[in-house]
């Protein structure tokens, strides 16, 4: 009897500590650079967002009551992610979008404020931008992409 509780004990262990459970594989970006290049091509709070998965204070964007007409790109590969025609007021602080620019943003799941949260990637580097909502108007789309603004650069018209 105490030999099968012990197989069972052996089976439950190795079971749980699979190799597939524990690995998880590096995704490869089109642009890809080492962490030295990135931090001599981006500011300190940029690279802080996009590489290291950061967050900025919220009301501290220059892009959060922004008015103008173009598109945000990415501010370390400069792929377009967000068009100003989708940007609304979410009161947050930060910078706020109904819906990203098809394909050229991805999305994974983020734990580290305990609960799952949709996080969104540049498509094109891996950069971290943010995350997405289902709290944004429900006249358009319902979501609202919560971006970094030291994450973006503006190409565009600005209005005054």
């Amino acid at each position: 009897m105490k030999q099968i509780g012990l197989l069972v004990a052996c089976m439950l262990l190795l079971s749980c500590n699979s190799k597939a459970q524990t690995e998880k594989k590096e995704k490869v970006f089109p642009v890809t650079k080492t962490e030295a290049e990135w931090k001599a091509q981006l500011t300190d709070m940029q690279f802080y967002i996009l590489r290291e998965a950061g967050t900025e204070r919220p009301f501290t964007s220059n892009f959060n009551y922004f008015k103008g007409e173009g598109v945000f790109h990415c501010a370390a590969c400069n792929t377009p992610l967000f068009e100003t025609k989708h940007k609304f007021d979410s009161g947050t602080g930060w910078p706020s979008f109904d819906r990203a620019i098809e394909g050229n943003v991805e999305y994974d799941v983020d734990y580290k404020l305990g609960y799952a949260r949709t996080e969104e990637h540049c498509a094109t580097c891996g950069g971290h931008l943010g995350h997405v909502f289902n709290d944004g108007p429900r006249e358009t789309t319902g979501k609202r992409h919560c971006i970094n603004g030291a994450a973006l650069v503006f190409v565009g018209e600005v209005n005054e």
